[in-house]
């Protein structure tokens, strides 16, 4: 993709990785985008940089405009190496230029660079820039996702730089929300949005409701949205930040989202009647087996509904290795306002129920107990417990759900 106009002298000029499938464990079926921008003014400046492996892209975007050696301001919002890791190459065409970051983003920087030759001024909330016709305002948005992070607002723009805020792992050739939508669909949109949401930001949803707060309370006027990551909103940044702030007040559809993977087909023939149950009790349902279905997607699909019941044969008196390590990757995501319970099979000897019990107090969500188990293949008999206890928890759901707004 070439440079792309985004406001009066303002350039996205990133890079698109359509290829990339495995973002440190997140699964990114649609690839992903390194968004950065570059502002001429007075003062030229760069905000953020790309990934190394994409560094001559995006400085290539950088040529289509401009002399990169012109640039004498650089913003570095969040220093994760898909933001950052592209810095030195910048550095070595403009050694003159200076650093705006903040305190922990510089300490952090050290551990990747050598920084000593490098004019670094660190900034914190309310800090400001005057790069000529603009004014850059620093905002602080520190476990968004990491300590170092921070939002640049250009002021005379009403434009926010969200670094991985508001984002989405979405490779696509439209740049922006209007066009992605008129290329595709709502729907693909706001999926990728809770996607991201669930997979990266879940930990820290009073940060953002407090967060979002701070940006309200600043008075400042946001008509476009620019993320580190995916499309850019152009025609309703309104709307992102409404998903973010119900996202962190925990709002979940009234639905159960059975997570299970099974050994011999036993815990699998026990997911049916369970959702027979739920359907029967008028509460939505979907089935995500494990070693079918991305890590991703399964963490997402728990996020969205408000029930969920996982599923699990015993091996060795333990959780199934596939599940034990879904539980462990939604227990770092630290959910809320969830009610969770189990069932399944086992052989000699049971405890992988208990186990996921164990688990989801663990995480203090609520639990519906005892859950359901059958010995070996599960009998008629069994089967019908299973319906009943599907239709018992959908019912306790529904009574939960009516706890929260939205």
């Amino acid at each position: 993709m070439n440079a792309t106009l985004i406001k009066p002298d303002i350039y996205w000029i990133g890079a698109i990785d359509w290829a990339v499938r495995d973002f440190h464990g997140y699964m990114t079926p649609n690839g992903t985008t390194y968004n950065n921008y570059l502002i001429l003014d007075e003062q030229i400046t760069l905000l953020d940089t790309v990934k190394h492996d994409f560094a001559d892209i995006s400085i290539e975007n950088i040529r289509q405009v401009v002399d990169p050696g012109k640039i004498r301001n650089i913003v570095i919002n969040h220093i994760e190496n898909d933001h950052a890791s592209g810095l030195d190459k910048i550095m070595a065409l403009v050694p003159g230029a200076t650093i705006y970051i903040t305190e922990k983003g510089k300490k952090g920087l050290s551990r990747f660079f050598d920084i000593s030759a490098w004019d670094i001024r660190t900034v914190k909330t309310g800090d400001t820039l005057s790069i000529g016709k603009r004014t850059l305002l620093f905002i602080e948005t520190p476990m968004l996702h990491w300590p170092d992070s921070m939002m640049t607002y250009v002021k005379e723009d009403k434009l926010l730089i969200s670094q991985d805020g508001f984002g989405q792992h979405l490779a696509t050739a439209e740049r922006f929300d209007d066009e992605f939508i008129e290329c595709s669909s709502v729907y693909t949109l706001d999926d990728a949005v809770v996607d991201y949401y669930a997979n990266i930001l879940m930990p820290f949803g009073s940060i953002i409701k407090a967060k979002i707060s701070e940006i309200q309370k600043l008075g400042l006027e946001i008509d476009m949205i620019a993320p580190d990551h995916g499309i850019i909103w152009r025609r309703n940044p309104a709307k992102v930040l409404n998903m973010y702030m119900n996202m962190a007040t925990g709002v979940a559809a009234l639905r159960v989202v059975v997570i299970y993977d099974t050994m011999w087909h036993s815990t699998e023939k026990m997911t049916l009647p369970i959702m027979r149950g739920i359907q029967e009790a008028g509460v939505d349902c979907k089935i995500i087996k494990l070693r079918a279905t991305p890590m991703s997607i399964a963490i997402k699909e728990f996020w969205k509904a408000r029930g969920v019941l996982i599923g699990t044969p015993t091996l060795n008196n333990r959780m199934y290795p596939s599940v034990a390590e879904f539980m462990q990757h939604v227990a770092g995501l630290r959910p809320r306002n969830r009610i969770g319970g189990s069932f399944g099979s086992y052989g000699w000897g049971g405890g992988a129920v208990k186990e996921v019990y164990d688990d989801l107090k663990a995480m203090k969500l609520d639990v519906f107990e005892p859950g359901v188990e059958a010995l070996y293949m599960p009998s008629p008999e069994d089967e019908e417990r299973c319906r009943e206890f599907g239709k018992a928890f959908a019912e306790k759901v529904r009574e939960y759900h009516a706890q929260f707004p939205g």
